[in-house]
């Protein structure tokens, strides 16, 4: 056997926004790789539920949970229900998201702390409340960004401020829990068609933009970030602390 093989028997993993697109396809990535998985979900309970009776089919446990991550009460519940379900927690991935889709002269500040919130600032209580269910000397926490972090994208101005947010508090949250043997990165996905992109007005434009400047020759798909996240949550990447790996196929190299 290669001793690069990825192996996470024995860990537990919970997934945000796990029932669909890239999350379903992060927690299914996970659970073929050994672990036990938790979905979380707040509005797709069929699709979630269908993502954890995949993940069963894999020979793994599985528990779909209903909370929305950005309220702190859904987050506490969601977090009992871990430890009464699995004992703990080895891998936390943040990829939950939602915002506003708007020109900036149409955008109110109501639209900017919604955004920002659920995209980054949930970080922090997934995290706070993660670390204490992780046991000592490992840990993997994973956040999913994306390239309006770093560029501009029409009608993405505050979902693209409020990634920029969630990378720079990935920075930081690594340098604090290093110590801990808990390694914090993130993910930043190229043009990636799932549900999700349905809510953009500029869609195919979009995606045809994408695809004809994108080197590698085809769009991301789910299932290449999910293997990078893979790749973080194992012990390849145990120097791997504070970053954001960009999977685009080369997209944002072009000028």
């Amino acid at each position: 056997m290669s001793p690069y093989a990825i192996d996470l028997s024995g860990k537990v993993a919970l997934v945000t926004g796990g029932s669909r697109g890239i999350g379903r396809a992060i927690a299914l990535t996970l659970a073929k790789a050994g672990a036990d998985v938790a979905v979380n979900y707040v509005r797709h309970r069929e699709a979630a539920e269908q993502t954890a009776a995949a993940i069963r089919e894999e020979g793994r446990r599985a528990l779909a949970i209903r909370a929305n991550v950005a309220e702190l009460e859904d987050i506490d519940q969601m977090f009992q229900t871990l430890r009464e379900e699995f004992g703990r927690l080895d891998i936390l991935v943040s990829n939950a998201a939602s915002g506003v889709l708007k020109p900036f002269l149409d955008l109110t500040m109501k639209h900017w702390r919604y955004t920002v919130d659920i995209n980054a600032g949930t970080l922090i209580p997934l995290t706070q409340r993660a670390v204490p269910l992780m046991r000592a000397g490992w840990g993997r926490i994973v956040a999913v960004s994306s390239l309006g972090a770093t560029r501009a994208i029409p009608y993405y101005t505050l979902v693209g401020a409020s990634k920029a947010a969630l990378e720079s508090l990935v920075r930081h949250l690594a340098v604090e829990l290093a110590p801990r043997g808990i390694l914090v990165n993130a993910v930043s996905a190229g043009v990636v068609e799932t549900d999700a992109l349905r809510h953009f007005p500029n869609r195919e434009a979009l995606l045809q933009a994408s695809l004809e400047r994108t080197p590698a020759g085809r769009l991301t798909t789910p299932e290449d970030v999910a293997e990078v996240v893979l790749f973080l949550c194992s012990e390849l990447a145990r120097m791997v602390v504070g970053q954001t790996i960009v999977v685009d196929g080369g997209y944002s190299i072009l000028a």
